[in-house]
């Protein structure tokens, strides 16, 4: 699956993992996952947690050269040097992974809500699939298809932000999107490997554009991964953003 029509590579994504709601089925959230990881790794945690309604799709990124490796090939989003945001930004392979997600939303039914959510890499896709939403459309020009509900990142960073205002502020429709969409941001302070300040920098770089229903959260001790505390906070919030009938323990 290819970006859109002013590419000239084509990616191939890996395996979708799809894990089924256990009850009234209300939401759909596709889940990214990090660097060198698969959607297999999370499929197992989010099958675990006491969300009966949400129904999750767990891709699997396309293996590419990763220049912070030196280009040696991984599972990864998009291209990256290092995981703050700081350097270029690999805009082809952002609208291919953002397409590639919207795709796998487009299919669910029109009273399904629909989300997008990741960890670390995971998280700044998702992240740039929100900016995209609130846009209208990729960075290559290309139309944004689908209504996202919740958007959740966590040990994230936010791409392109040094051209999210210049591009939010053509748009009126764009900064009244963005107030209305639900985004909960989870970060480590002992984060050693997508720093807590990226995670910081960028809640208040979507803040100042207008993401208005913006939750930051701030975990004293946490490194590079998840912790019951965390997924604890991701489900109360997901059930009263996206109006769920209540959990099940």
């Amino acid at each position: 699956m290819s970006s859109g029509s002013r590419t000239n590579r084509t990616f191939e994504f890996g395996r979708t993992h799809v894990v089924r709601p256990r009850g009234n089925h209300q939401a759909t959230i596709v889940w990214l996952h990090g660097l060198g990881d698969k959607g297999s790794s999370w499929s197992q945690l989010l099958e675990s947690l006491p969300l009966p309604n949400i129904k999750w799709i767990c891709p699997t990124a396309p293996t590419r050269p990763v220049a912070m490796f030196g280009g040696y090939p991984c599972t990864a989003w998009f291209d990256v040097g290092d995981l703050s945001g700081d350097g270029p930004d690999d805009l082809e392979g952002l609208d291919a992974s953002a397409a590639h997600v919207a795709n796998l939303l487009s299919g669910e039914p029109a009273n399904i809500k629909l989300g997008i959510g990741g960890f670390s890499m995971g998280a700044a896709t998702a992240l740039y699939s929100a900016t995209c939403h609130v846009l209208g459309k990729y960075s290559n020009g290309n139309l944004y298809p689908v209504n996202l509900s919740a958007v959740v990142g966590l040990s994230g960073w936010l791409p392109c932000s040094r051209t999210l205002r210049n591009r939010m502020e053509r748009s009126i429709q764009a900064v009244r999107r963005a107030a209305s969409l639900p985004v909960l941001l989870c970060h480590g302070l002992g984060d050693d490997v997508v720093a807590y300040t990226h995670g910081e920098r960028s809640a208040q770089a979507l803040n100042s554009v207008g993401f208005r229903d913006l939750t930051f959260r701030t975990y004293n001790g946490l490194g590079h991964y998840t912790v019951p505390e965390e997924t604890d906070e991701v489900c109360q919030w997901l059930t009263a953003r996206l109006g769920l009938q209540g959990s099940q323990s």
